[in-house]
């Protein structure tokens, strides 16, 4: 059942809306979104919406998930930062194109449970417990960063970070009135924006989420 929910997914979500990039549509047929929600959210894994997963966070509908790695434009064993990843999904996505993947979560639980699940899947992501908007500065520059939050502005660290020829996904906005933008770094100081349209996201915070009891 996951297997054919996965491959209606592809064909009705993705391919449907004009996703293209052949590895990427390969891979978000391969990974099992269901192994990054809830339990009780299994059965709804592959619908086309968003998901909670605990602490305030969602996991995206696939197509917006597929939007913004396509828009990455991504070669083969890339160095990708991403921020804000959740429960793990996309990293798992990036992870099986081939990309090395560094991420970074502001809540511990769920950074836990995403590097449980990829450790589980085989995949070699690089995890941690950080400030999104600070990026990872030792492990810099990045050929390319995948943000799954809204920030009110693009990050300078983040700019910063970018390797030369790199491209910066992100939603950018307030709520209700977010787009998604690709920066994509043509010198020292220059940078060439695109916008792929308007997105819903949470807030990109700043800081670390405070521990979850309970």
């Amino acid at each position: 059942m996951p297997d054919a929910a996965r491959a209606r997914m592809v064909e009705t979500q993705l391919i449907a809306r004009g996703i293209r990039d052949a590895v990427l549509l390969d891979a978000m047929g391969r990974v099992g979104r269901e192994a990054f929600v809830p339990a009780e959210f299994a059965a709804e894994a592959y619908a086309d919406g968003p998901l909670p997963i605990g602490a305030g966070q969602t996991i995206s509908q696939p197509y917006i998930v597929a939007l913004m790695i396509e828009a990455l434009a991504l070669r083969p064993g890339e160095r990708v930062l991403e921020v804000g990843a959740g429960c793990g999904y996309a990293a798992a996505v990036l992870a099986t194109m081939g990309a090395r993947i560094f991420a970074i979560e502001r809540h511990a639980a769920l950074a836990e449970a995403a590097r449980a699940r990829l450790a589980a899947l085989g995949l070699a992501v690089r995890l941690r417990v950080g400030d999104g908007h600070a990026g990872w500065p030792e492990a810099a520059p990045f050929d390319a960063i995948l943000v799954s939050a809204a920030g009110a502005a693009v990050p300078e660290a983040l700019k910063r970070q970018l390797a030369q020829g790199g491209r910066l996904v992100i939603p950018v906005g307030p709520p209700g009135g977010q787009t998604l933008l690709r920066l994509a770094r043509r010198g020292p100081e220059r940078f060439e924006s695109r916008d792929f349209g308007p997105v819903s996201f949470v807030p990109l915070l700043r800081g670390v989420g405070a521990a979850e009891t309970g």
